[in-house]
Formats: C-alpha cells, sequence, structure tokens
C-alpha cells in the first residue's frame, strides 16, 4: 500500500511538472519570453502563489486565463521581473563611478554612451543622469534604459517616486533634482530628456554596440548560469574597448577574462 501510494505521489509530481514545462513553452510562444533561461525554482514559486492567487488550479488553466485577459497577463509579466529598485543603491559604489570612473571618461570622451540594462522603475539610470549632470557631461552623453516590462518603464517615464526610494540620495542631490509632490517626489524634467526608455528582453534582442559604461545590478542572480554567460558575453561585445561594465553587489564576475574584461575595482569591469 506503501509503495502504491508513493508511486501516487511521483505520478502527481512529474503531472505537476509536465503543467509547469508546457506552461514554460505556451508564455515563449505568447510573449517570446524564455523562464527556462531563468533559474526554475525561484521562478516555479513566484508564479505558483500568483496562479493559486488567481484561483486556478493548474498551470495549464492560468495560461488560458492569461491569453484572454490583458490584465492577467500584464501582471504575470510583472510578476516575472524582478522590480525592486532605488536611488543609489549601494552608494559607495556610485560614489567610485562618480569620483573615479566617470571623471577619467568624460576627460577623454565628453560625448559618452551609456545603457542602463534591465532598468526596472528607473532609479538606476535617473542616478546616473543625476551623476552626469554634476560633473557637467549630460548635456552631451545619452542614457538608453531597457527593460522587459512595458508597466514598468513606464512607471520610469512618469518619475514619481515614494520617499523610501530616495533614503539613499545625498541630501544636495536630492533637493537640486527632486521636486516634493505630496506624498510622492518628481525627478526634474531634464534629467528625463536625456534618457530613452525601451522594452527590450536581454536573452533575446540585440545590444546595441560602442557603449562607454553599461550598468546591469542585482538582475543576474535571476537567471541560470548559461544564461548569465550569455549576457555577460554580449555585454562585453557591446562596450568598447575600454568600457566600463558596473553590476551589482551579488554578481561578481568570477572569471572576467573569459568575457575579455579585467577587474578594475569592486563590481566594476573594464572591456579589455
Amino acid at each position: 500500500m506503501g509503495n502504491q501510494s508513493f508511486a501516487g505521489q511521483h505520478q502527481s509530481e512529474d503531472v505537476r511538472d509536465q503543467d509547469f514545462f508546457t506552461f514554460i513553452q505556451q508564455m515563449k510562444k505568447l510573449t517570446s519570453i524564455d523562464l527556462s533561461q531563468y533559474k526554475e525554482a525561484q521562478m516555479k514559486r513566484r508564479l505558483t502563489t500568483l496562479r493559486i492567487k488567481r484561483g486556478y488550479d493548474t498551470f495549464g488553466a492560468y495560461f488560458q486565463a492569461i491569453k484572454q485577459d490583458t490584465e492577467l497577463l500584464n501582471e504575470f509579466l510583472d510578476r516575472m521581473t524582478i522590480n525592486v529598485s532605488e536611488f543609489w543603491r549601494n552608494p559607495n559604489r556610485w560614489m567610485v563611478l562618480k569620483d573615479v570612473f566617470l571623471p577619467a571618461m568624460l576627460k577623454e570622451n565628453p560625448r559618452l554612451k551609456c545603457w542602463s540594462a534591465a532598468c526596472s522603475t528607473g532609479e538606476e539610470p535617473y542616478t546616473l543622469a543625476m551623476i552626469l549632470a554634476e560633473l557637467k557631461g549630460l548635456q552631451s552623453s545619452q542614457i538608453i534604459a531597457s527593460d522587459l516590462d512595458q508597466m514598468v518603464l513606464n512607471k520610469a517615464m512618469q518619475g514619481l517616486y515614494p520617499e523610501r526610494s530616495l533614503r539613499d540620495v545625498p541630501p544636495e542631490f536630492k533637493r537640486t533634482y527632486f521636486k516634493e509632490q505630496i506624498p510622492l517626489f518628481k525627478v526634474d524634467d531634464q534629467l528625463k530628456k536625456h534618457i530613452k526608455f525601451e522594452k527590450m528582453d536581454l536573452l533575446h534582442d540585440a545590444y546595441g554596440s560602442q557603449y562607454d559604461l553599461i550598468i546591469c545590478r542585482n538582475v543576474m542572480i535571476y537567471f541560470t548560469e548559461e544564461a548569465k554567460h550569455k549576457m555577460y558575453m554580449n555585454f562585453s561585445k557591446a562596450l568598447k574597448p575600454g568600457g566600463i561594465l558596473f553590476v551589482g553587489s551579488t554578481e561578481q564576475i568570477f572569471s572576467p577574462a573569459q568575457y575579455n574584461l579585467d577587474s578594475v575595482e569592486t563590481f566594476f569591469y573594464r572591456k579589455k
């Protein structure tokens, strides 16, 4: 009897796994997003919670509902992309960018081409824009900010943030680049003018080229090793020689040479 129930448990697990696997394939066809490139346990847990919350017993039923309902699809996209962001996250790293790398780069070339990849709700590209403005390099430079999720890009373009997102912003920057619109804070329009927000999938879309600076922080931890390897390779190709890749505190690259990169500071890598 015990063996039968164990076999039944195994079978139901197999059915559940197949249900999720089919869902991954269907979502790839529907949205071009390849969930198999994300760490499975994290993604499955997050999406199972969402499916149950919405009242669907299987991923098959959930997928049929998503196909019919734009709101469900947007919610799925929002949950799938990790939208935890704040201005000046890990401020001492941003100060290294401000005090060491950007002044040297601007001295060599006042027209910098920068990319904030997986920019979420925009705090990262706006932080970069503030620093470039302080260094008198914003007017002549170009900032592209991309994300997979159109909903977070819309929020980024609005430029309205709760006070908690500003907790690490240095006081002088907060005074200069934000206007209080209770209960939110609005980013200065001068910063907005110099950032081009666009929808992009880092796993499948073309990366562009000749970037002086690429920032991609606190995103890679959600991807498989294979997906990470592919993205680091593509980031390296997209940088010009001497260009800088700035990553998050959980994303140190342990063998940068394989990507034609040198470690030049903690979480900063230079293209050879």
